[in-house]
């Protein structure tokens, strides 16, 4: 497969963020990595073999970014209101810099999936779920979507906008992107074993909410058996990955 790595500053950031490009052509989708971690996290834990025949055959192709967890989520002695916006400027990094250069590079104008596993699946569903026109879909493995659970329970207007719990709670059962989240691949998906304590208590409150809401997403509860690990991510890619292509 083509692999090619860049490094772009970004305004929002104010510093040189990395990505890396797997397969040429295909279903553009953007891959954030678990907690702290970079461009290259897919890569280093096996997942492109994972992928290998998809990416191989041109089915999809990765757009893995970096992050800025370690200044923002992981930095539990930093300024909240600090951290809170850094998120926010991420985000808004997202939307602005890394979508533009993803049609740009993919160039079959479909429009990218978002996915993750663990705080990269919380990333996934911030960016999806804000912004539902942007994403042809969404699939989060053992995302936790409670941002108070990284501030100590604090929240202020920014981090909220970050905390899918929180404004999807909230939103308005006749908002237009509802009909939008319905009109696509809406995956979250836990295990309930070893390390997946908060993943499964914000995945259960996801789950309501999408009751409440009307939103017809997929909420799956994996075995007790099923630990926070890559071992289990690569099972629940490989089975989730044809709905999210419309192969099922």
């Amino acid at each position: 497969m083509e692999k090619q790595y860049v490094s772009r500053f970004s305004n929002n950031l104010q510093h040189n963020m990395g990505i890396r490009i797997y397969g040429q052509g295909g279903t553009p989708v953007l891959v954030f990595p678990t907690q702290d971690a970079m461009s290259d996290n897919f890569e280093n834990f096996g997942m492109l073999d994972t992928l290998a025949d998809y990416l191989d055959r041109g089915r999809i192709q990765l757009f893995c970014v970096d992050t800025v967890d370690i200044e923002t989520w992981s930095n539990v002695w930093g300024d909240k209101d600090w951290r809170a916006g850094h998120q926010e400027a991420y985000y808004n990094y997202i939307i602005d810099e890394v979508l533009p250069y993803i049609r740009e590079v993919n160039g079959t104008g479909e429009l990218p999936l978002a996915a993750g596993c663990s705080l990269g699946g919380m990333h996934a569903a911030i960016v999806f779920l804000r912004r539902p026109e942007l994403f042809g879909g969404m699939l989060s493995l053992s995302g936790v979507y409670d941002a108070k659970f990284f501030f100590d329970g604090w929240l202020n207007p920014v981090l909220y906008d970050n905390s899918p719990i929180d404004f999807l709670s909230n939103m308005d059962n006749n908002h237009p992107y509802i009909a939008q989240y319905n009109e696509k691949p809406l995956i979250l998906c836990v295990g309930q074993g070893a390390w997946e304590d908060e993943g499964r208590r914000t995945t259960a409150i996801m789950r309501d909410i999408f009751a409440a809401k009307g939103i017809q997403g997929t909420v799956d509860f994996w075995g007790y058996d099923v630990d926070h690990d890559w071992y289990w991510w690569k099972q629940q890619i490989r089975y989730f990955l044809p709905q999210l292509l419309h192969e099922n």
